[in-house]
């Protein structure tokens, strides 16, 4: 048999190397952990909905698609900061109040307005769609 031609071994290498990079880039991109910053624990949810407009991101850290979504709920949150408030929850820590508002998949956000459900959306869902409800909603 004897060691591969030169060429053949350059292909694999180079098929090697891409190999790799396509996997580390495609873990890393757009698939930064969903912070905790904002996370309310169950005794606080009622106290913090209960007036205004709030945003609330039901989420999980094994999500793929809720990783993506929390650095546009960040987002959302730094813009909306002088008329509303914005939330995180996290569903496995909290399965009782995911369970209360018929969460069954994630990320679903939720605006509230004194307590009341103004607007569900389920999936990712872009910043400027979520601005203009929590808008509306106030």
């Amino acid at each position: 048999m004897g060691w591969m031609y030169s060429g053949e071994m350059k292909y694999l290498l180079a098929l090697l190397v891409c190999t790799v990079l396509f996997v580390a880039v495609g873990c890393s991109v757009g698939d930064s952990p969903s912070s905790d910053k904002g996370s309310v624990s169950a005794e606080e949810f009622n106290k913090e909905i209960a007036a205004g407009v709030v945003l609330v991101d039901f989420w999980a850290p094994w999500c793929p698609p809720c990783r993506r979504q929390g650095p546009i709920v960040d987002d959302v949150a730094e813009k909306t900061k002088a008329f509303a408030k914005v939330l995180k929850l996290n569903v496995d820590d909290e399965s009782a109040v995911a369970s209360k508002y018929g969460i069954q998949s994630i990320p679903t956000l939720i605006i509230f307005k004194d307590g009341k459900i103004q607007k569900q959306f389920q999936g990712l869902t872009k910043a400027s769609t979520l601005i203009a409800a929590m808008k509306a909603a106030g």
